[in-house]
Order: structure tokens, then sequence, then C-alpha cells
């Protein structure tokens, strides 16, 4: 395989960028992620790659529970802040605002337009990443004329 045309080929998929949050007791994770789908309406499943090595992924593998935060086209800004390891301030999780989930207690990031949380119903764990299928238990709309951003429009890249 020309290892060029394969990164250049994987990285025509499309992708949106989120921010993961788990909770366990007083241990926080957060994570920028793009490896994340729907892949059932009924019921409503979503699966989500997080990489084997992150704090994120511990506590997942830990409380089998997560939130996923939509970031919104004009908030690269915040994206950046959760691509490195985040420290946990009263209501601030990596500098911004959050509220616990009712479902999972996950971290719920205020400014963000869009959230939901996940109970986690299978694994594949492969590779650098296990890929967590899970199913929706609730969600909310801040912003419901956001358009979420695309890792594509940010000039930046996460495979290949």
């Amino acid at each position: 395989m020309d290892p060029q045309a394969k990164k250049v080929a994987l990285r025509a998929i499309n992708y949106g960028l989120y921010v993961l949050t788990a909770i366990d007791g007083d241990d926080v994770g957060a994570a920028g992620v793009n490896w994340l789908t729907q892949v059932s309406f009924e019921p409503p499943l979503i699966a989500a790659a997080v990489k084997t090595d992150s704090d994120t992924h511990r506590i997942i593998q830990t409380t089998g529970r997560f939130a996923v935060n939509v970031l919104a086209e004009d908030q690269l800004d915040i994206a950046k802040a959760f691509f490195r390891t985040v420290t946990l301030e009263g209501d601030q999780i990596g500098g911004h605002r959050f509220e616990p989930g009712p479902e999972t207690g996950a971290p719920l990031l205020v400014e963000l337009p869009y959230w939901f949380e996940a109970k986690v119903t299978d694994k594949v764990e492969r590779g650098d990443h296990t890929v967590f299928v899970a199913e929706v238990v609730n969600a909310g709309v801040r912003d419901e004329k956001a358009v979420p951003l695309l890792l594509r429009s940010t000039g930046m890249n996460y495979g290949g």
C-alpha cells in the first residue's frame, strides 16, 4: 500500500469535533475527539473512538459512562483547550464552565450548543484507540441554530 495515498484517502472521511467528558468521583477526564458517529436509531447508539492512553479512556473503562459536547463552528478556541491535559477547578474544566450531566454526571460544557450522555454497551479494543459503542440516554440543545464545527474547516488533520 502506498502510505501517502492511504493517508490522503483516510483523511477524506468527514468528521466533526467534540469534547468527550467522563467522571468518576473527583477524577474527571475531557478530550477533544473527532472519531464519533451514530450507528443505530433504535436504540439510539453512537460509536466513539478514544485513545487508550488517555485519562478519559481510563474513566470510561471504569464507569461505562460519558458525555459528548458538540462544538459550534466558531468554537475552535474551546476545542484547542481540550487537545491537551486539562484540570478541574471548581465548576470549570480546562478553563470552561460545566454542569454535571443528569444521567451520567459527566461534565456538560455550558458554552457548547449541543450535548448528549451515553452509557457503554459494547467495546472493540484494537490498535491505539478503543471504540466504545454506547446508548444515548439523554440529550440537550442550547442553541439549535449553531452549525457544528468540522475538522476539515479547521485546517487540522487527525487520521490517516
